[in-house]
């Protein structure tokens, strides 16, 4: 297909990324990347420039040509990049974007090439997260007074969902007999957490004889807000400790007890595994053994 151009095809994605239940806020950001970009791409397109003020780039069209060069999508983000601070994460999230973009543009066949396969990414360093190891979080869950607090925290750890996903759980998703939680994740997919019995013995006793509606009740009856469970973890966690870092200690104590990379990924509700690799610590223990069994100083055999 020749000359097709950014303005036709973003709302032909919009609807594709609708069609995958993306949520609305989702599609908007990836809808604000791919403008960006089109209107970066028409000004190198239609100018010898290289360099333009606030004002020109805001104005440009979305008519350029959405067959471009790795070279060009390369030059975008150092231009951005030179603008404006960017963190290494968000210039994952925007090249993730245009990479989605591209896919579906080349199944589409408006491109005869995904000029994204060129585009190296940046590094992220110091990319491991600060979390709490199975003790440590067990005694921050026996430091919490309040019943719901402390069970909310455990709840997250005994699951790992996410803070969004806590908060919408209703009662009649908890399923005693099977031990098992159903969620609402990103782009409203439904998936299957497993819970263990100690736990579900203080959601029976948390939530007495009431058998539908909000698990953790916020407001004129509503759900919790994530901005409420955020404010406990300020109130009883260690400095920096959020609800995102004790679902990172879910799964990296999963991880290390059965080294099921896979399993981890669908617990946590990842729709690609390079992101839950980024939760994962190999463990000392681990090292050591390796270490001791394998290298040949350690274990006494000679060189071969």
């Amino acid at each position: 297909m020749e000359n097709a151009f950014f303005s036709e095809w973003l709302d032909r994605f919009a609807s594709y990324l609708r069609m995958r239940n993306y949520s609305p806020r989702t599609i908007e950001k990836y809808l604000q990347t791919i403008r960006r970009f089109a209107r970066y791409a028409w000004l190198r397109q239609n100018s010898n420039e290289t360099s333009f003020d606030e004002a020109t780039f805001e104005n440009a069209p979305l008519d350029a040509d959405v067959s471009v060069s790795a070279a060009l999508v390369t030059d975008f983000f150092s231009y951005f990049t030179e603008k404006q601070d960017y963190k290494p994460k968000t210039l994952h999230r925007m090249i993730s974007t245009l990479s989605s973009f591209y896919k579906y543009l080349y199944v589409q066949g408006a491109v005869v090439a995904d000029p994204m396969l060129g585009v190296e990414r940046p590094r992220i360093k110091n990319q491991e997260l600060k979390y709490l190891k199975h003790s440590q979080v067990i005694r921050l869950i026996n430091t919490i007074e309040s019943e719901r607090d402390r069970l909310i925290v455990r709840l997250i750890y005994a699951t790992g969902v996410r803070v969004s996903e806590l908060c919408a759980i209703c009662v009649e998703d908890i399923d005693f007999e099977e031990q098992t939680i159903r969620v609402k994740g990103k782009g409203d997919k439904i998936r299957t957490v497993f819970i263990d019995e100690e736990t579900l013995e203080e959601i029976n006793q948390f939530i007495g004889n009431k058998i539908e509606g909000p698990l953790f009740v916020g407001q004129q009856g509503n759900h919790i807000s994530p901005r409420t469970v955020q404010h406990l973890f300020k109130q009883y966690a260690p400095s920096g400790i959020t609800p995102h870092k004790i679902r990172h200690s879910y799964a990296s104590e999963l991880y290390r007890r059965s080294k099921n990379l896979r399993v981890v990924q669908e617990n946590l509700g990842h729709s690609s595994i390079k992101t839950t690799e980024i939760y994962l610590h190999t463990d000392i223990d681990e090292r050591k053994r390796v270490y001791q069994q394998y290298f040949p100083l350690s274990n006494g055999k000679k060189e071969e």
